[in-house]
């Protein structure tokens, strides 16, 4: 049933993504220093960390949503809603640009697609969302998550910036009108292999139930059982007594 706990979440990643698309254009807008954009998107996402983590998991981004579906850490129905009021966020932001600015927003994304875009929006995603697995996965308190997850999105703003706009998020791309293919397909294949390899190589097996790890265990226990099976015929072998041979009739 829909109640109020998946209305605050819903309305959490609206109001926190349509935030976050207009806090990053504020700063691009005025300047194209990638540390200002950097510090302003950590520090947003760091804030809803910790006002709306509870209720949403913060995630105010469409890429971050998909990546955590993809290791079972939010259902089918949550990652689907909460991508649909992450994008209502971002053009909401958009609308709201819009009428401040009294005129259309240009478009900063380019109109071809670049592979060099893709590849930077991949590589800093990936390291935005590593950060953001480590969060959920060794469980800290809120404000160190909040450190964690800001911290990350910092750095991978940072290192994207060397060859696009650094936007890291479909959403907030769409919000600031920084659309392209690379824009918004690129986000979605960086957190999927950050938070999967995260959950793969550091994150313990019981925080991480997926099917990789239940195959693992599967295959452990069929070798197991084998292995008893074999011990078992083997000892059965040598307490079975020896027939003996009926004796041969004297005609």
């Amino acid at each position: 049933m829909f109640g109020r706990k998946q209305l605050a979440m819903l309305l959490a990643e609206f109001i926190g993504t349509a935030t976050l698309a207009l806090v990053v254009y504020t700063i691009v807008g005025r300047t194209s220093f990638p540390l200002f954009a950097a510090l302003a998107a950590g520090g947003t996402v760091a804030l809803f960390t910790v006002t709306v983590g509870a209720f949403s998991g913060a995630h105010l981004n469409p890429a971050i949503t998909f990546g955590l579906w993809s290791v079972r850490r939010i259902s089918t129905f949550k990652a689907v809603a909460n991508i649909t009021f992450q994008f209502l966020g971002g053009l909401a932001a958009y609308a709201l640009i819009k009428y401040f600015l009294g005129h259309s927003l240009e478009s900063v994304a380019g109109t071809e697609f670049s592979r060099k875009v893709f590849a930077a929006e991949a590589i800093g995603t990936m390291i935005f969302a590593f950060g953001f697995a480590s969060a959920i996965f060794q469980k800290h308190e809120t404000s160190k998550n909040a450190a964690i997850i800001g911290g990350s999105l910092f750095v991978g703003i940072l290192v994207a910036s060397l060859a696009s706009n650094a936007v890291l998020n479909p959403a907030v791309a769409a919000g600031i009108y920084s659309w392209s293919w690379a824009y918004a397909s690129a986000p979605f294949l960086g957190a999927l292999v950050g938070i999967n390899l995260y959950g793969m190589v550091f994150a313990d097996e019981s925080t991480f139930p997926t099917r990789l790890v239940k195959a693992k265990s599967s295959t452990s226990r069929t070798k197991s059982t084998s292995a008893r099976a074999k011990t078992t015929t083997k000892s059965s072998a040598k307490k079975a007594p020896a027939r003996k041979k009926p004796a041969s009739r004297k005609k």
